[in-house]
């Protein structure tokens, strides 16, 4: 017995067994570096968080430009042609160049820091839709209500939902050419909002300008749930 622990112990210790390449031991310092890895990605200590956001507004306000926008990945977007069909329940009068509409939800992701990425959920905005908002919401730390100031009443529905749900949320309003720049707080009296909800202005069209609001939502966020 003896004999064969001895040998079972020496062909261990041999550089190589019948060709085939000694692996790696744990103490061995290439196990702990990476090509093109950072020293965040290393530290085990530091495992990412993941957090999740929702988009929501009313319709053609800009909420898949604003996922499309953003997302370091390709966006999942689920665009559908838009019929005759819905040409009595979809006002088109303020984007007439609109062909298409999201039908189930819009997905994108991005790095706002070394450990914290961000899952965007774009809302389909039509109100034959909105069974969907409670499962698309549900794990959210927040939300952000994408407002044109050439139609405010269509994020009201939007905004009754958030507030009676109790989940944190900003308000973005996606500045169009050629409409009107209001201020800030003049937006916030228009539509009612409380106080200590954040009002920006924004253009769904630029990466700096929906990073921004983003941060403007995980801001609040955490000062509305710190723990």
């Amino acid at each position: 017995m003896d004999s064969v622990v001895s040998d079972a112990t020496a062909v261990s210790d041999s550089p190589a067994v019948a060709g085939i390449p000694v692996q790696p031991r744990a103490e061995d310092p290439l196990l702990d570096t990476e090509d093109g890895a950072q020293d965040w990605q290393l530290d085990h200590t530091r495992a990412p968080i993941a957090t999740k956001i929702v988009v929501a507004g009313g319709f053609g306000v800009g909420k898949t430009t604003f996922v499309r926008a953003v997302s370091e990945i390709t966006p999942l977007q689920t665009e559908a042609l838009m019929t005759r069909a819905s040409e009595d329940t979809d006002d088109l009068t303020s984007t007439p160049d609109k062909l298409t509409t999201t039908v189930a939800m819009d997905f994108g992701r991005i790095t706002l820091d070394n450990d914290l990425v961000l899952y965007v959920f774009g809302t389909p905005g039509q109100q034959r839709f909105w069974f969907m908002w409670d499962d698309l919401v549900r794990g959210a730390i927040g939300a952000i209500v994408l407002a044109d100031t050439r139609r405010l009443t269509d994020c009201f529905p939007a905004l009754d939902y958030f507030e009676s749900c109790g989940l944190p949320y900003i308000v973005a309003v996606n500045h169009f050419e050629g409409t009107e720049r209001f201020e800030p707080e003049d937006v916030r009296e228009a539509l009612t909002v409380s106080p200590d909800v954040p009002v920006v202005i924004m253009d769904a069209r630029k990466r700096y300008s929906v990073v921004e609001t983003l941060l403007s939502m995980v801001a609040h966020a955490l000062e509305a749930t710190p723990e």
